[in-house]
């Protein structure tokens, strides 16, 4: 637990203020033996940091005998196979073993079900941020005098905030000197920021403001949660990891407590950064600033300015210059998920507050239908990996093949059916003639076909486009 704390954003700053004698890393406690390739030449320095018995005792790390790029360069199985220049370079930081704990890969089971969890909860708190305004949408429209139209205006802004925010700021997570914890916590606080003059606004402007940029700076979290998985679970357990994470004073409630919660106990997973930070204290225990990670190395000479373009450059050269991902893109964005299904959204205050009269108090029950829906799409989805597509992935695998990256779309396009079929039962069952629960089970049909849909997608995309 101490080592989550340690890598946490709270601990990343107690180390930082304490100059490493708080929540220490192995390099900063007394005792530790530092390898000989890490020490500058004829400096006389002795790899060992302490004569005592203790430092003699101490945990050594020791680096394999010949590191190879798998050793010591950030990559996953995916890149495996690819040669550095220069394979044993001492100077260059990398891991110290095939089971440096830490690695995020080589974490514990349930180190990575714990940070699997916090990743679900951080995504789940920006995800209820958007479909929770839509039962308050009536109390808005009567209590400031406004249409329909400008009163859902609120939900429209914060989908497309975090439409635009990922433009943005996501790709900062791929600059190792940030990393994924600096770009999730500092929009998290600004997502809080935001939420505060929603609760004490007395006109719809400041409502229609903030929740744009509410939308903004929750983005991170939905945008590259999946990222985060992967930085943790190996190559083949993507599909299966990443599948588990999907009134304004109870949402402000939840994310005092998910920040809280987020702030000391998810850690770092971003293997670029972990592996700078490490060569940081290596560099400020031996004196020697030749030491580097490849991330650094691969960024030497270059200006920030530089480095900033090109990594907010890369998705959108990625997206234009491949026609499968711009329509990729294009069918998740406005057929698959965000527009069809936050329009549809607009119409349940008018479905169940207008049509059936429920009160405030229950007019979001509703939304119940996708809890029920959701668990029996997940599980399915689950025994659907486990019993169909990874005994055909070890099958392929032992005839020295590998399955086309097409098969991981065949869930998707089986439950592709559920959106229209969704949203017909919907649409024909909302009259008062018609029992409510009706309308229910049609709205939660339409998440089997977007979470499978979805998920197909971008596991298709991951094996498709491995680099």
């Amino acid at each position: 637990m101490l080592d989550i704390i340690r890598d946490s954003t709270v601990g990343q700053l107690v180390n930082f203020f304490s100059d490493g004698r708080l929540l220490p890393y192995p390099e900063q406690k007394p005792g530790f033996v530092l390898s000989a390739q890490f020490v500058l030449p004829n400096s006389g320095a002795s790899s060992s940091l302490s004569d005592s018995d203790d430092a003699k005792k101490s945990k050594t790390f020791e680096p394999d005998e010949a590191l190879s790029r798998e050793d010591t360069f950030v990559v996953g199985e995916k890149e495996a196979g690819t040669k550095l220049d220069a394979p044993s370079d001492p100077r260059l930081v990398g891991w110290y073993s095939n089971d440096d704990q830490d690695n995020p890969r080589n974490w514990s089971a349930s180190k990575r079900a714990f940070v699997a969890v916090c990743i679900s909860l951080m995504t789940f708190t920006m995800y209820i941020g958007s479909a929770i305004y839509t039962p308050s949408i009536p109390g808005i429209r009567d209590y400031l005098n406004i249409s329909l139209p400008h009163a859902t205006l609120g939900l429209t802004l914060y989908i497309l905030g975090y439409g635009i925010g990922p433009m943005f700021l996501s790709p900062l997570q791929e600059l190792p000197r940030l990393g994924r914890n600096t770009v999730y916590m500092v929009s998290f606080v600004l997502f809080i920021a935001f939420q505060i003059p929603i609760l004490t606004a007395n006109n719809i402007q400041t409502i229609l403001a903030c929740r744009f940029f509410t939308g903004i700076f929750g983005s991170p979290a939905l945008a590259t949660g999946g990222a985060s998985m992967g930085d943790i679970y190996p190559f083949h357990q993507l599909p299966t990891s990443s599948a588990s994470g999907v009134s304004a004073q109870w949402v402000d409630r939840l994310l005092d407590l998910s920040f809280i919660f987020l702030v000391f106990l998810l850690p770092e997973t971003y293997e670029p950064t972990v592996l700078l930070r490490r060569a940081q204290r290596l560099r400020k225990l031996t004196g020697n600033n030749q030491l580097m990670s490849q991330a650094e190395r691969n960024t030497r000479g270059e200006s920030a300015g530089e480095v900033i373009k090109e990594t907010l450059l890369r998705p959108f050269i990625l997206a234009t210059d491949s026609p499968m991902l711009l329509f990729a893109n294009v069918y998740i964005g406005f057929l698959c998920e965000y527009h069809i299904f936050y329009l549809w959204f607009e119409a349940f205050p008018l479905v169940f507050t207008d049509i059936y009269h429920f009160d405030l108090g229950i007019s979001g029950l509703p939304f119940t239908g996708f809890l029920v829906s959701g668990a029996i799409t997940y599980t399915a989805y689950a025994l659907y990996l486990m019993y169909h597509l990874e005994p055909r992935m070890a099958r392929a695998a032992a005839e020295g093949k590998q399955l086309p990256p097409e098969s991981r779309l065949e869930m998707g396009l089986m439950a592709s059916i559920f959106i229209p079929t969704s949203l017909f039962m919907f649409g024909w069952a909302s009259r008062a003639s018609v029992h409510w629960i009706v309308p229910i089970i049609g709205a939660a049909l339409y998440l089997p076909g977007i979470f499978l849909s979805f998920q197909s997608i971008l596991v298709y995309m991951t094996f498709a486009y491995p680099m």
